[in-house]
């Protein structure tokens, strides 16, 4: 089997990678960051659309916990603070910033690994993930490993509406995956994973293989791999390619490195995920007759079988999250629609998506 990114071009994209984060032998060894582009203001055109705005219905509490998470979002990390020593970016707003804080984004995660001839997947040391820069660069800078024959890159998904996609129940996940009416081939599968936020065997929804199943979990995740923050959910530092004496001497900040305000008893992983839950979903334009017209093809040819057109949040003491309608199209399974990164997370397959 093999995988349709198995080719000669990612292996120049990397080295495209690899050519800018050479540049970065202008940085010195000790604490100093590379100028990345500034992150983009919080408001403007976008915002101005209804973009990046907090649900409505919050309270004056609520509203204050979605600004304080959207400060820390926008926070450029430094050495200091715990950044690296291996990383892809200074701040979540980085790579969620299209087409404003909160959104996608433009940089591409680098992700290797070697599928066998029977098509299993197996992850080099260090894990599948391939951090772009480090702390100092020549010395701790990630390659991918020679014997890798899949390389996939992944751009950030918007967490626009993620709070209403995390009070999904995790029922109404199962009871889709249940459905025997879906044609063949389109049946998906639930994720179940283990949520390190809860401590319990939860449904998979965030992540390009539904590999989070709760907002917590997702930013801790993302502020120990993405930027090498370590915290009180992921408390071990990522080793590049897996090489622990390097780690060793390069990690030179005690682990945890995200630790709770004093003042508020709220660490930087529990800020974010109050920006992430208190987001409000991309708004819909206008349903013209041509839109209601598309709606009805989009049934009548099947893709509603898996882009389910709506679902509904469950109880919560959010009054906000509380039994709203999600207008998601997703069914938030697992499925190999032949698009798949050849990367296998978890329980998710290197050709599901």
């Amino acid at each position: 089997m093999k995988p349709a990114n198995q080719n000669a071009r990612p292996f120049l994209m990397w080295a495209t990678v690899a050519a800018v984060a050479a540049e970065l032998s202008l940085m010195s060894c000790g604490t100093s960051v590379p100028a990345f582009p500034q992150n983009p203001p919080p408001a403007g055109e976008a915002a101005a659309a209804g973009f990046g705005q907090p649900l409505p219905g919050l309270t004056p509490q609520q509203l204050e916990l979605f600004g304080e998470g959207r400060d820390d979002f926008l926070e450029v990390e430094t050495a200091e603070e715990g950044l690296g020593p291996i990383f892809n970016g200074l701040s979540c707003a980085q790579c969620h910033s299209v087409p404003t804080v909160g959104g996608g984004g433009f940089i591409n995660e680098v992700r290797a690994g070697r599928l066998d001839a029977s098509g299993t997947f197996h992850e080099p040391p260090g894990g599948s993930l391939m951090n772009m820069f480090s702390i100092p660069p020549h010395l701790a800078q990630e390659i991918i490993p020679a014997d890798a024959n899949v390389v996939a890159f992944r751009r950030s998904i918007p967490l626009f509406g993620n709070g209403l996609v995390e009070a999904i129940p995790d029922e109404a996940i199962l009871a889709l995956a249940n459905l025997t009416a879906k044609p063949p081939g389109v049946a998906g599968r639930v994720h179940r994973v283990a949520d390190v936020a809860s401590g319990q065997q939860r449904v998979g929804r965030f992540g390009w293989k539904a590999q989070h199943a709760t907002l917590k979990s997702f930013a801790g995740d993302a502020y120990r791999n993405e930027m090498g923050i370590t915290n009180e959910l992921f408390p071990q530092e990522n080793a590049p390619n897996g090489d622990e004496a390097l780690l060793a001497l390069v990690d030179r900040i005690a682990d945890p490195e995200d630790l709770p305000d004093p003042a508020t008893g709220r660490s930087g992983v529990d800020k974010f995920a109050n920006f992430m839950r208190f987001l409000a979903p991309p708004p819909r334009g206008p349903l013209t007759d041509s839109v209601r017209q598309g709606e009805l093809v989009f049934h009548q040819i099947g893709c509603a079988s898996c882009h389910t057109p709506s679902l509904t949040t469950g109880p919560s003491a959010v009054a906000a999250l509380d039994r709203k309608p999600v207008p998601l199209f997703s069914d938030l399974l697992l499925h190999d629609i032949g698009t798949g990164d050849g990367i296998a997370q978890d329980d998710a397959r290197p050709n599901e998506i």
